[in-house]
């Protein structure tokens, strides 16, 4: 009896630090993971362009501004060429104030970038219009099944294009493509997409897209050594890790920095992507 007491004890007390881990420190932490992404196609003009990807922040949940600061003061520190958000920007279980708005917006706006900042909107992103509003005052262009071309300072152009959400229905791979129906003078090509399933329905329409970046899954909110990820939100089922070679498409996901519905995170860190782009000879 005195046994199984002990090992009831033991258990106990190892369900209580794991609670604690996941509730007060893992969503605390914040990583950068830096990756170097082989490009073959793309211009040397472009060698070692930073793109920065952060995600998912569902604002209000868990967000506060000191932790708001934390992010936008790293990823300034990276001094990027593009960044990237791709969607959930303010948890759809929160109506945010008047001063919640203006605080992210200004914080937003803070972000410095080179050639430009990119938003698309995420699952939670339901308040299109109040969306709009944030992202055009904090200087970011939102593309909703559209693109930009960026030029650099020997004018050789660069595609972004990003997709309207997948759970709203309205995700349009051919109109945000619709700039290659007449034109054809762009080497490299990068995807924004916050449900990185629909990544099969980019590349079986296209082959040629490079670089895919996704957000939604949060790499598994919770994750168990060895096993991997518990729990993936649909959309994400197929893909839910930090990377993916598919054909010539290399697809990248972010594990975001907030979180939604459970509220912790567990070996698994809020975080912020940097990806390298680093010219290569094209395979022969």
């Amino acid at each position: 009896m005195k046994r199984f007491l002990k090992i009831l004890l033991f258990f106990l007390i190892l369900v209580i630090i794991i609670m604690f881990y996941s509730l007060f420190i893992v969503p605390n932490k914040l990583e950068t993971h830096e990756y170097r992404v082989e490009a073959p196609t793309l211009d040397e003009s472009y060698n070692g362009l930073k793109i920065v990807h952060f995600s998912d922040l569902h604002y209000l949940r868990n967000l506060n501004k000191s932790k708001l600061d934390k992010i936008i003061d790293e990823i300034n520190l990276i001094n990027p060429d593009i960044v990237v958000f791709t969607g959930d920007l303010i948890d759809v279980d929160f109506t945010p104030s008047d001063e919640d708005i203006n605080y992210l917006t200004n914080k937003l706006k803070e972000i410095n970038a080179k050639y430009g900042k990119y938003s698309i909107l995420g699952n939670h992103d339901n308040d299109i219009s109040l969306l709009k509003n944030i992202y055009q005052n904090s200087n970011f262009i939102l593309l909703t099944n559209s693109y930009d071309i960026i030029y650099n300072e020997k004018n050789i152009p660069l595609f972004i294009g990003g997709l309207d959400s997948v759970s709203s229905g309205n995700a349009n791979i051919d109109t945000t493509m619709s700039y290659f129906k007449e034109n054809e003078d762009i080497s490299y090509k990068i995807i924004l997409v916050h449900e990185p399933d629909y990544t099969d329905t980019i590349i079986s329409s296209y082959d040629n897209i490079n670089l895919v970046l996704a957000g939604h899954s949060h790499n598994g909110q919770i994750k168990i050594p060895i096993i991997g990820a518990i729990y993936t939100p649909e959309n994400a089922k197929k893909y839910y890790d930090d990377y993916y070679q598919l054909n010539n498409t290399n697809l990248y996901i972010s594990s975001g920095l907030g979180y939604s519905k459970l509220n912790f995170r567990l070996f698994n860190s809020p975080s912020i992507n940097l990806y390298r782009l680093v010219k290569t000879d094209i395979p022969s």
